[in-house]
């Protein structure tokens, strides 16, 4: 079992930043830990993984803003947020799965964390 907690949500004005963290309560060094968001109405969409090789992969409309990384020694990830817009707005979830990042509908992660708001106004 890994307990994930995730932290760092907030309310930004749009070009703003946010750097959201996420403890597990495990090693994390041999899992796929990734990003969700879901916004009002909408499905939980996958926003960025990080797998254990440090291979990273962004859905495209936050390629460029948005980095993923991992600090194995404290166990946590993190999702660093850049040039924030109102489409970003929503609840994130960090998400993790021992092996691969190979996540699809059918196929979701194992653990997930309680999520932190998100709010851009414009």
């Amino acid at each position: 079992q890994v307990q994930l907690l995730e932290s760092g949500g907030g309310s930004v004005q749009a070009g703003g930043s946010l750097r959201l963290s996420c403890k597990a309560s495990r090693t994390i060094g041999d899992y796929c830990m990734g990003w969700f968001r879901q916004a009002p109405g909408q499905e939980r969409e996958e926003v960025a993984t990080i797998d254990r090789f440090a291979n990273r992969r962004y859905i495209d409309p936050v390629e460029g803003r948005f980095t993923t990384s991992i600090d194995n020694a404290a166990n946590t990830v993190f999702l660093q947020m850049n040039s924030l817009n109102p489409e970003d707005t929503g609840m994130y979830y960090c998400a993790a799965s021992r092996g691969v990042c190979r996540w699809t509908r059918g196929a979701p992660p194992n653990y997930w964390g309680q999520g932190t708001q998100v709010t851009v106004s414009s």
